[in-house]
């Protein structure tokens, strides 16, 4: 009837709108008397608070269940709700007040009308929110009484196991429990028993010897594949070895199966040995699970091993997982033991404290090799040089250093009477550990298939995807680790609940649906601006007398007009309503005004260099001392590539507002400055016309505007002339200087014109201190003598009349 619930109450709104007059006489749906009684008994259950774990379960879940449909229903004609307030709304509110003038009789009519569908729609709607918000409340009232318990537990102390007095009895206990099963043979008689062995001794017998052979041969047999495909070399050999790895756990699993059928069907067993007898699957796969995880993560060959530690760890660390599992096993099939007797809660800490500390020393230990873990980058490293471990080795240390903790802590628990408490810490973290081993093992398959598919074989191992994938696997392990740490299914459940349903902004709920169209709308619209952009650029742009400039501003614009175009509808196909956001996006945008006004600015204003476009890319431009050329234009900064090969990022409002020098913009045409100096003495004339002479044989030089040699200035050292000319391509400026100094080089050596260049003199102020044996400090000299000083002063001169320097005539450098 529950799931029927749906139709039923629609089928009840419809005859609320249709028959109003019928919810007057009292008649009532059945479903809405079941949620009466349910939500009643509830409420008296929570406030009494005796009810059991599982009472409250079971009310928990039938509650959610009505939960679901109320807020179904909450839905329930929400466009025609919307449609009829929208007409509402186009109507104007009515006139108020003495002196207002008296609206149409048809449109207070109209009004009427619409305000009374309205109403009808509204009513089955309203209840249906208050169911649910009774229902919602309930059930978080129940979650919090279960939590309660739980912590409650936990702390609850139990006697020491320390404590010597519980000693015997806890043997003793354990001793009958034990002896109790062999004396238990089951209510049939001897003849019953073997009149139902013999008639299936067919099966047990079959049944024996096959799970016998795959029990004890199962993981040979396995063995001799993996070495048959090692001989063949076959591809995608990765692969098999997971399969084969996966054989050796599900053969002997298998035959554990068969045994406990072949067991079952026996006849000779009692309520307490087929209880014990079912706990074999449970421990074949604790068992051969383990061993498996322990053997992929610590695999024996470096080239398989998931945590690439050294030989002896490895094989510690399989001895110690072993270990493990043994000490569980017998934990395990211990308690299940004395569950038929219900012993005391002496009888427990005693019987269980051993099995911590056997458990506890053995993850020590796997945590110490844990802790002590170093990937290949770290290996690697030089000595000298600081290293920065990798994510995956920082979380490996980080889990042997929580298990080193986790295996001090839990026997200290333990012994203080905290039982619940370190069963809850130390069990799951084991499996904790267990359980990120199957993920890392699982991220290596996908690897190797990945590996196998591409081609790429081993190393796909490094690839992104792979990673991808694993990530995926530890968000699907992340429900059961919570699993595993105490979490109910009825906590997951309404988190899922809670996601499913999405988030309130404002009036308007955005739930995961919404987030998914939006994200494929966005997708779809990316994709075809992308399209369009490559199709210009490569079909349509090349075609045109566009200049590349114009063509790299016009795809950008486009590509920033089809990512908006691409959002709006992505937001509008959603269902996304954020008029609601207005009020609080307009006093968050007045702090992100602030905030961000650079990153504003520079956006702005690479609009505006799209659109007036002041410099394009390939431009030579000078901005801020740097000098380049442009290479990239983006919506925030420019890139511009210096004559070293360097790159500068210059923000797009250092372009705007300040001053760039274009020595490329609109032509290529530019003027060269070559700056040519001579000696005092030298005929200026005959220097103008060799220096016209050498600047109009240059090819790049243009004849109109014609190009110019001016005697500039009677320099400090020399006569300074200079050559002006323009250039065809002034980006070819540097070479043209150097091939106009070339050529005044030569030609000023041919003519013996003279270039002025730095002469320095050197004047020794007191050269007597060269000479040999002066002012030597005569033996057993107390006193200490000052130490001579030889000072120099220099000179430059720049003339070439001054090439000997007075130094010649000074006979204090004959020293």
């Amino acid at each position: 009837m529950i799931r029927k619930f749906r139709a039923v109450l629609a089928g009840l709104f419809l005859a609320l709108i249709l028959a109003g007059p019928l919810a007057a006489q009292g008649e009532t749906s059945p479903t809405i008397e079941v949620w009466e009684n349910v939500a009643t008994r509830a409420e008296a259950v929570v406030d009494d608070g005796s009810g059991t774990d599982d009472v409250l379960e079971n009310l928990r879940k039938r509650i959610a269940d009505f939960r679901s449909d109320f807020d179904a229903a909450r839905g329930v004609n929400a466009e025609r709700i919307a449609t009829l307030r929208e007409q509402i709304a186009a109507l104007s509110p009515p006139p108020e007040g003495e002196n207002a003038e008296p609206e149409a009789p048809e449109v207070a009519q109209t009004r009427a009308d619409l305000n009374q569908q309205l109403n009808a729609l509204l009513a089955p709607v309203q209840i249906a929110e208050r169911d649910y918000l009774r229902a919602d409340g309930l059930i978080r009232e129940i979650d919090q009484i279960i939590r309660d318990r739980q912590t409650e537990k936990l702390l609850t102390t139990t006697p020491s196991p320390l404590n010597p007095v519980h000693w015997a009895p806890a043997l003793r206990e354990v001793k009958q429990s034990y002896a109790a099963i062999w004396v238990d043979g089951g209510e049939d008689s001897k003849e019953q028993q073997f009149d139902k062995l013999r008639a299936n001794l067919p099966l047990v017998a079959f049944s024996t010897v096959l799970g016998l052979l795959l029990l004890f041969r199962g993981r040979r047999w396995a063995v001799m594949i993996v070495n048959s495909l090692r001989r063949h070399q076959a591809r995608g050999l990765g692969i098999w070895r997971f399969v084969v790895s996966l054989l050796r756990i599900l053969l002997p699993l298998g035959g554990v199966l068969l045994l406990v059928i072949a067991a079952g069907r026996t006849g000779y067993l009692g309520v307490r040995s087929t209880e014990v007898i079912s706990l074999l699957p449970i421990i074949g796969i604790l068992t051969l699970g383990f061993r498996w995880v322990s053997e992929r993560v610590f695999a024996r060959e470096d080239e398989e091993a998931l945590l690439l530690l050294s030989d002896d760890q490895r094989r510690k660390a399989r001895f110690y997982v072993s270990g493990i599992t043994i000490v569980m096993i017998v934990s395990i099939v211990t308690s299940k033991v004395l569950e038929f007797d219900t012993p005391t809660a002496a009888t427990r800490a005693v019987v269980g404290f051993p099995f911590a500390v056997l458990i506890s020393f053995a993850l020590f230990r796997i945590g110490q090799i844990l802790h002590s873990y170093t990937d290949e980058q770290e290996d690697d490293a030089d000595a000298d040089l600081p290293t920065r471990s990798s994510t995956h080795a920082r979380f490996v240390r980080s889990l042997g250093l929580g298990a080193m903790a986790v295996a001090l802590i839990s026997p200290l628990l333990f012994a203080f009477g905290y039982q619940d408490l370190a069963d809850a810490i130390l069990g799951p973290y084991v499996t904790t550990l267990v359980i990120l081993g199957l993920v890392m093992a699982l991220q290596r398959f996908s690897a190797d298939v990945y590996g196998a598919i591409t081609g790429q074989g081993i190393a796909a191992r490094d690839a992104l995807l792979p990673v991808f994938f694993g990530l995926i696997l530890l968000a699907l392990a992340m429900p059961v680790l919570a699993l595993i740490w105490g979490a109910r299914v009825a906590d997951l459940t309404e988190l899922w609940t809670a996601f499913a349903r999405g988030f309130a902004v404002g009036d308007t709920r955005i739930s995961p649906t919404n987030l998914l169209t939006f994200a494929i709308i966005f997708a779809v619209g990316y994709i075809l601006t992308r399209l369009l952009q490559g199709t210009l650029r490569s079909n349509v742009l090349p075609k045109t007398k566009i200049d590349i400039g114009g063509q790299n501003a016009l795809l950008s614009g486009l590509g920033y007009v089809g990512i908006f175009l691409a959002a709006l509808a992505a937001i509008t196909g959603a269902g996304i309503d954020l008029s609601s956001l207005a009020i609080v996006a307009g006093a968050l945008s007045v702090g992100i005004g602030f905030g961000l006004q650079n990153i504003v600015s520079n956006f702005v204003s690479g609009i505006i260099l799209l659109i007036e476009r002041p410099i394009s890319e390939g431009d030579w431009i000078e901005v801020g001392g740097k000098s380049g050329y442009v290479r990239d234009i983006s919506v925030r900064s420019t890139r511009i590539e210096t004559f070293d090969r360097t790159d500068v990022i210059v923000p797009n409002a250092d372009l705007v507002s300040g001053t760039v020098t274009n020595f490329t913009r609109g032509n290529t045409v530019g003027r060269v400055l070559v700056p040519v100096g001579v000696a005092y003495g030298t005929d200026t004339d005959k220097v103008d016309a060799i220096l016209r002479e050498i600047v109009e044989a240059q090819p790049m030089v243009l004849a109109n505007p014609a190009p110019n040699v001016l005697f500039l200035n009677f320099g400090a050292d020399a006569l300074e002339f200079e050559i002006r000319a323009f250039l065809r391509d002034v980006n070819w400026m540097m070479n043209v200087k150097s091939d106009i100094n070339h050529a005044i080089a030569k030609r000023f050596a041919k003519e013996n014109i003279e270039v002025p260049f730095a002469q320095r003199d050197i004047w020794l102020r007191n050269p007597e201190v060269l000479r040999p044996n002066f002012q030597q400090t005569p033996p057993n000299t107390q006193t200490a003598q000052p130490k001579d000083t030889l000072t120099v002063e220099t000179k430059d001169n720049l003339t070439p009349e001054h090439t000997d320097g007075q130094a010649a005539d000074n006979p204090d450098t004959t020293a």
